[in-house]
């Protein structure tokens, strides 16, 4: 592919990307908010709302599939790696405090955002070292 082209399905890759993040993140806090401040607690738009955001869950994912195939092999291996390390945290951090939760070894309940904020930190930062490293 021609290296113009690339740049533009990237672009392009990305953007999708950026779109389909923005709609399940708006309908996640539609989903959460809606029931108390906009519909009163009516189960129907609360069904709805769900499977909205779980369809543009759905699509979030095809999109960053279809933005990672348009990587070079470079800023694939870094995004793999940066995935692998989080994943890694995820897993081993969000048992180790849920651990902590149910063995009252914190004050707090272990919340799923906890976990949430640990992987997006982690993956950020293995990016930024990635990117670091193989500059």
């Amino acid at each position: 592919m021609e290296a113009s082209n690339w740049h533009e399905q990237r672009k392009k890759n990305l953007k999708a990307l950026a779109i389909w993040t923005f709609a399940w993140v708006s309908t996640l806090a539609l989903v959460t908010f809606g029931p108390k401040f906009l519909w009163e607690g009516n189960q129907v738009f609360t069904y709805l709302a769900f499977f909205l955001n779980l369809g543009f869950g759905v699509g979030m994912i095809f999109a960053n599939r279809n933005h990672i195939n348009g990587l070079d092999e470079l800023d694939k291996k870094i995004t793999f790696d940066a995935m692998a390390i989080a994943l890694g945290v995820g897993v081993i951090g969000g048992l180790s405090f849920s651990v902590m939760d149910i063995t009252n070894m914190i004050g707090f309940d272990a919340e799923i955002s906890f976990l949430v904020i640990l992987i997006s930190i982690t993956y950020l930062i293995a990016t930024l070292v990635g990117k670091y490293r193989y500059k």
